[in-house]
Formats: structure tokens, C-alpha cells, sequence
């Protein structure tokens, strides 16, 4: 079982920054590609950013180059730097793990942009 969890939301005025991270306890996480999705009321869930195994990075195009998506292998964690933020990027945000087959999901953290 993988667990995963995310932190780091909370509120934030329009063109703030928040880091998000999440931990993986207890996994090979250099296995694992990690990502963090977002989910907004009544809307699906969507891909924010994945960084591979190897480090190669990719984004969803409304990120624009305001996020950055890092991982440290040594802590098992996954960050999500997010900058300018607007208030469309206001959604729960899902650290995520993938191997081959099922993605593993953290608990979410929220994040509100709002003036």
C-alpha cells in the first residue's frame, strides 16, 4: 500500500505563491512517478504536473510556467511550487503516485485564491 501525504495549501491573494508537498513514507520512491492533480467543484480531476523517474518534467498548458514540480529522492518527497497564482487555480490538490497501473492518491490539501 502507498501512502501519500500532501500539505501545504491553505489561502492565498491573486498573484501569491504556495509550495505544496508531499511525503511517501515507506516506498522506493525513485520507482514512482509523482504528480499533483487539482480538482475544483464540479469539475474532474486534472493533471497540474508530473516529474518521472529520471526527473523529466510536464505540464498542464493553463500552468504557463507559473508552477515548478521538484522532487528529493532523499526525503521522499515531492514538491509543487506554484507562483501567480490566480483564482481558477483555486481547487483540492492531489499529490499522486504511478508505477505501472493504479495511481495512488494523498488525502489533497486545498487551495483558495481569493482577494
Amino acid at each position: 500500500q502507498v501512502q501519500l501525504v500532501d500539505a501545504g495549501g491553505g489561502l492565498v491573494q491573486p498573484g501569491g505563491s504556495l509550495r505544496l508537498s508531499c511525503v511517501a513514507p515507506g516506498i522506493a520512491f525513485t520507482i514512482y512517478t509523482m504528480g499533483w492533480y487539482r480538482q475544483a467543484p464540479g469539475k474532474q480531476r486534472e493533471l497540474v504536473a508530473r516529474i518521472t523517474t529520471g526527473g523529466v518534467r510536464e505540464y498542464a498548458d493553463f500552468v504557463k510556467g507559473r508552477f515548478i514540480i521538484s522532487r528529493d529522492n532523499a526525503k521522499n518527497t515531492v514538491y509543487l511550487q506554484m507562483n501567480s497564482l490566480e483564482p481558477e487555480d483555486t481547487a483540492v490538490y492531489y499529490c499522486s503516485a504511478q508505477r505501472h497501473g493504479p495511481i495512488y492518491w494523498g488525502q489533497g490539501t486545498q487551495v483558495t485564491v481569493s482577494s
